[in-house]
């Protein structure tokens, strides 16, 4: 792709993104969506492979009817209360219809169809903005309208949301469909806390965001698209290769990591609010998740030799640089420790 259209293309995500995040009026979120969603498309379909037209596609008819819903709950609540501002939404149906919608641009269950196939048709780099930036300005609007939503509907799709993200993921070979699942699955960890501390849910999704681009720049620096090839890099990369495993443990929540942070804090707020049961289903639901980390993780540390030309010409050639990497790696398993400090922060 040419330089200055990559350039355009990103400066484009990034105003669409601060236009949503910054804006009162609906009007302005939806249009900020909209910007956000003709960047990514070129990005997506980069490739001209079948695979990724097809990926860019099934994303723009998902994305459009999403800010369809989103426009006409705000209108719906606008002609009931007179109020265009994000936070005074307080019409049911509008509340409702909201929910869908952005549940639908972030891939909650049930509207989690299209973004395992999406992230599977595009390239890595590209994956990663849809699996963090283009999550950020829905996540936004769900802090900002926490306080009108349903409780109990949010914890419903919350549930079922990481219940299928750890199934879903358990019988893949691809790992850019594995970490499709693993974003739904921390999905609904988010969503299950928002009603009751919206802070935390941004917590969440900052610590998921560093996790996530430390895994797609480290699998992106090896070249690693399925379980098969990822075995055959421990020797070309030893240090990349442990601090992916690493990563990918803190990315399974396991102690004393940095991922077992905000599972830590929303399992101890869910037992303020008494839903002590939800907090167990949705803590022994993670379980299922954390079976396909365990077993990306113990891909990285087999050493096996390459079995195709592809791989031994990757084998010779390939030097990753390890610098941010190892910085996002640092970030991603060490903050545990300095969470006593970081709390009173919340």
């Amino acid at each position: 792709m040419n330089p200055q259209a990559k350039l355009i293309f990103t400066i484009s995500l990034l105003l669409g993104t601060t236009i949503t995040i910054s804006s009162n009026h609906w009007i302005m979120a939806w249009a900020g969506l909209e910007i956000n969603t003709l960047a990514i498309l070129p990005l997506i379909s980069k490739s001209h492979h079948p695979r990724a037209i097809e990926a860019a596609t099934k994303y723009f008819l998902v994305q459009a009817t999403a800010s369809t819903l989103l426009l006409f709950s705000s209108m719906t609540n606008a002609w009931h209360t007179g109020q265009w501002d994000i936070t005074q939404l307080t019409h049911p149906i509008s509340c409702l219809i909201l929910t869908s919608a952005i549940a639908m641009k972030l891939g909650l269950v049930p509207f989690h169809f299209w973004f395992p196939e999406v992230l599977q048709g595009a390239p890595l780099t590209t994956g990663l903005l849809l699996a963090t930036v283009m999550k950020f300005p829905p996540i936004t609007l769900f802090f900002l309208t926490s306080h009108s939503l349903n409780p109990t509907l949010l914890t419903c799709m919350a549930i079922l949301s990481t219940a299928l993200g750890g199934w879903m993921g358990l019988n893949q070979t691809q790992i850019r469909k594995i970490l499709a699942f693993s974003s739904i699955a921390h999905l609904g960890w988010m969503t299950i806390v928002i009603s009751f501390d919206p802070k935390l849910t941004l917590l969440n999704f900052y610590l998921y965001s560093l996790m996530t681009a430390a895994t797609f720049l480290a699998l992106n620096s090896i070249k690693a698209l399925k379980l098969a090839t990822l075995m055959t890099t421990w020797t070309k990369a030893p240090s990349l290769n442990a601090m992916l495993f690493l990563t990918l443990l803190s990315l399974a929540g396991l102690p004393p990591l940095t991922g077992f942070l905000p599972k830590w804090m929303i399992i101890q707020e869910l037992t303020k609010q008494s839903m002590a049961p939800a907090a167990t289903m949705i803590s022994l639901l993670s379980l299922l998740g954390l079976f396909f980390y365990l077993r990306l993780a113990y891909c990285t540390t087999i050493t096996l030799p390459p079995h195709t030309t592809n791989h031994m010409k990757l084998w010779h050639t390939n030097k990753p640089t390890h610098v941010s990497v190892a910085i996002l790696t640092t970030l991603s398993t060490m903050l545990l420790p300095i969470s006593p400090m970081m709390y009173p922060l919340l």
